[in-house]
């Protein structure tokens, strides 16, 4: 069975769930009435079902191809591909109308990025860092910087990148060395070596655009000091069409790696490459985080998509795989053996996928939404609430559900037994893949750092504040929702484990910050069960709502069961996070480093 794009899910929470329509007077919106965005969404499930999916394998076992001319070939049907992604206009779908993009909500956006990525995750990274790259440059770049690369960007003919990690430094941007010297014509000359450089060289566009972290001489030491430039592979020409080789940038090696063959890994070498300042000096890594926040929030995304093909996979063979009889007698009496879907501990395993993933994708796209408001909304209260809410929920949404993707793709390969771990079967595939989605764009114990260290300070606690009055407003007004009591009870439980651990971190963490490092993991994945709870509550309202004015489609008592399966076997893990981070970091640091 080859990935099915859920579509329906994708509609439910749009429509039902979060009700785009409510917002249809704010710009972006005014053009995405939900007709059209169920009609994209169609299209979109077509081109990644039908296109992307195919060459899934064969990115894998193909892989890239570096050659000593410094080019890459990448594999086979992969450019096709690419040149169908771009006439089709799936590279514009969020990107600002000035510049040629076709302006739909960012939300939107998601939606063909979580189909694209689940289809061919190493296929998506190409567009998705272009984006990425797109948006740096729309938020810092000159004028003259972005009538030269947007338009180009959006259409999908130049491509683009992000170079951070150096041989010697990842997350610790401080101890980078690559040196920008400035020359008289205003422009730089960068020097260095990147590592890691997803999409740095590849055969499917006219043009490469690095974004690349740099030092200009003199500047101040650390992260203080460091400044962002445009250094293209090739040399835009007045007219903004492609001039002559960058002869300076040169991809000199692919990574061999676990997963995402597909995609080519580089090593890039910057010896006095021409490139531009992008914004100011000595504040690139404002712009880069730009592009970092845009990243995460896709990782995040990365780890539900790789988990619903995988989850998809496990449940056809679980229904095809013959093996044993059910423990209350034989369900397929005419055959040898009942499928393995009959037992429990298959079915908890599926279950658990489910809830997971429906869950986690409703909280990305209530996330995504909030972006759009946060660019979009005329109420500068709406605006800061929503700017809040991304700077709070981007690193849960990435620690937490890259965790469970991981998990998901895992239990999808127990499901195939044997079967699962041979490359007859596509579980291995998308077990190895999304594995990088816990490590990239910072690291998931990172991400858990940077939610208890910086994001539930900021403003003072302004944003998890928000947050819990939020979730406090939807008990108060469903409390006398007898169909959804047991879900709304199951949320004020984890809000309130939530919030006593939000205030031990506030007594503890300070006095001694290895408690909140200590804490942090387990203070995410609390996060994430509450978000997901808040989340489930929405669909079962939503779905109750169907139900009651006479649906009779299985969809939605699905829904109700898995968010019944949700409250019972998966939130009770919250009560363990909240006992692991209230012992703090005493044990934890208490052997010396010789004893491990």
């Amino acid at each position: 069975m080859t990935y099915q794009p859920p579509v329906r899910d994708h509609a439910f929470i749009l429509r039902d769930v979060l009700d785009i329509d409510q917002h249809g007077a704010l710009p972006s919106f005014a053009d995405a009435p939900f007709e059209t965005v169920e009609q994209i969404l169609e299209a979109a499930a077509q081109f990644t079902g039908e296109v992307l999916a195919p060459l899934n394998s064969v990115g894998d076992k193909q892989g890239c191809v570096w050659n000593k001319d410094f080019t890459v070939k990448t594999p086979d049907g992969f450019k096709e591909a690419y040149k169908q992604l771009c006439e089709g206009g799936w590279t514009g779908l969020g990107s600002d109308p000035a510049y040629g993009g076709q302006g739909l909500p960012h939300v939107v956006n998601l939606s063909f990025s979580e189909m694209s990525s689940s289809a061919n995750m190493a296929f998506s990274m190409y567009p998705g860092l272009a984006h990425g790259a797109y948006s740096a440059i729309h938020t810092g770049g000159s004028d003259a910087q972005k009538q030269t690369y947007l338009p180009k960007m959006i259409s999908g003919e130049w491509t683009g990148t992000m170079n951070l990690t150096e041989p010697h430094c990842g997350t610790d941007l401080g101890l980078l060395r690559t040196k920008a010297v400035p020359e008289a014509d205003g422009s730089y000359r960068i020097t260095g070596q990147k590592i890691w450089i997803s999409a740095g060289e590849h055969d499917m566009s006219d043009n490469i655009v690095h974004l690349v972290l740099a030092r200009i001489e003199g500047a101040p030491a650390g992260v203080k000091g460091i400044s962002l430039f445009i250094v293209p592979k090739f040399l835009p020409k007045a007219d903004g069409s492609v001039g002559e080789r960058n002869e300076g940038v040169k991809c000199v090696g692919l990574e061999e790696k676990m997963g995402i063959h597909g995609n080519a890994t580089c090593v890039m070498q910057y010896e006095d490459a021409k490139g531009w300042l992008i914004g100011e000096e000595n504040s690139g890594l404002k712009l880069m985080f730009v592009m970092m926040n845009e990243a995460r929030l896709g990782v995040g995304l990365q780890g539900i998509a790789q988990a619903e093909a995988a989850y998809q996979a496990a449940a056809a063979f679980a229904k095809d795989r013959l093996q044993g009889r059910s423990l209350t007698g034989p369900k397929n009496p005419d055959g040898p053996a009942d499928p393995i879907i009959v037992h429990p501990d298959v079915r908890r395993m599926l279950l658990e996928s489910k809830a997971l993933i429906e869950g986690g994708r409703a909280f990305l796209f209530w996330t995504a939404l909030h972006g759009d408001l946060a660019h979009h909304h005329p109420d500068e209260a709406v605006r800061a609430k929503a700017e809040d809410y991304m700077g709070l929920m981007t690193p849960v949404l990435k620690g937490y559900l890259t965790d469970k993707g991981f998990k998901i793709c895992s239990d999808a390969m127990q499901v195939h037994g044997g079967s699962g771990f041979t490359e007859h079967f596509p579980a291995s595939q998308y077990l190895r893949d999304v594995r990088i989605a816990l490590i990239y764009e910072g690291t998931n114990g990172i991400q858990a750092l940077d939610l208890v260290g910086r994001k539930l300070a900021s403003k003072g606690g302004r944003g998890v504040m928000t947050f819990f009055q939020e979730i406090d407003q939807f008990i108060g007004e469903n409390d006398g929702d007898a169909e959804l009591k047991p879900f709304v009870d199951a949320l004020a439980g984890v809000k309130a484990q939530l919030q006593d651990g939000t205030m031990w971190l506030m007594q503890n963490g300070l006095q001694n910050p290895d408690n909140a490092g200590a804490a942090s993991t387990d203070y995410m994945h609390l996060f994430g069960l509450t978000g997901l709870a808040y989340m489930w509550c929405l669909m079962v309202k939503a779905a109750n709502a169907k139900i009651a004015a006479g649906s009779t489609d299985p969809f939605f008592t699905t829904k109700v069961v898995t968010a019944r399966y949700f409250i019972e076997r998966i939130l009770p893990d919250a009560g363990a996070h909240l006992a692991k981070l209230k012992t703090g970091s005493e044990t934890l640091m208490a052997l010396p480093a010789e004893a491990f």
